[in-house]
């Protein structure tokens, strides 16, 4: 039996090896569940944001990635 760190070690050597380094990581983090309410959280911001603050803020955010 493979210990346990030599086992996570041979496995993200053959993710890294069929995916790349970048889509291993990518493939990874699906796992993580994070923590907290994301729908609570998510609320508390979004009533307090109108319809013309979030179109202004996506605006921003796409011109910031044009330049």
């Amino acid at each position: 039996m493979i210990p346990p760190i030599e086992l996570t070690r041979r496995g993200f050597k053959a993710l890294v090896d069929a995916l790349g380094y970048v889509d291993a990581i990518r493939f990874i983090k699906q796992f993580d569940l994070g923590n907290g309410d994301y729908t609570k959280e998510r609320q508390q911001w979004l009533d307090k944001m109108s319809l013309e603050d979030i179109w202004t803020d996506i605006q921003q955010r796409q011109n910031q990635d044009d330049g």
